[in-house]
């Protein structure tokens, strides 16, 4: 049973929701080549890749009650790397779109992080350089969104009045 306690857990189950994340937004090529050598093995399907729709939900504001803004297509996985022991951990995948390859990729990395002797090798060959691809591409929707920013003044602010000022007469 999990206890509130149990901090190494809880802290692997942050970690493993933030990689989960990264390897579902990971362009497909820079996983193919980063997994090559650990795609030797055959995997023992848990799930196969199956394609199917989820509910996406929206909140008014931000911040105000939840209301279903529509569906999308979701592929997702369940493997196993092999049968044999040092080979329990189970890799899963949620992937926007319907490119089951891209699943089948990203549960086996989930498979190999969670494993100690895989890790901190696909932590510097793979998530890192993600990471750095999915911030230039935030950098540079933000640059696109910040030409288009329009700033509005006001004729009193313009004019270097005080806007309560103007109204006394």
């Amino acid at each position: 049973m999990l206890q509130p306690s149990d901090s190494r857990l809880s802290t692997t189950t942050t970690a493993r929701a933030q990689w989960l994340a990264l390897l579902a937004r990971a362009p497909l090529a820079l996983l193919e080549t980063s997994l090559q050598p650990h795609l030797q093995a055959t995997p023992h399907w848990l799930r196969k890749p199956e394609t199917g729709l989820m509910m996406v939900e929206g909140r008014a504001g931000g911040t105000g009650e939840r209301f279903n803004l529509g569906e999308m297509t979701v592929t997702r996985c369940a493997l196993r790397l092999s049968n044999s022991p040092e080979h329990r951990h189970v890799g899963i995948a949620y992937i926007a779109g319907r490119s089951h390859r891209h699943a089948y990729l990203a549960a086996v990395a989930d498979a190999l992080l969670l494993d100690d002797s895989h890790h901190a090798k696909l932590e510097q060959q793979l998530l890192v350089p993600v990471r750095r691809l999915l911030a230039e591409q935030k950098a540079l929707r933000q640059e696109r969104a910040d030409t288009s920013k329009v700033d509005f003044f006001t004729v009193a602010r313009e004019s270097g009045v005080d806007a309560d000022e103007g109204e006394e007469s």
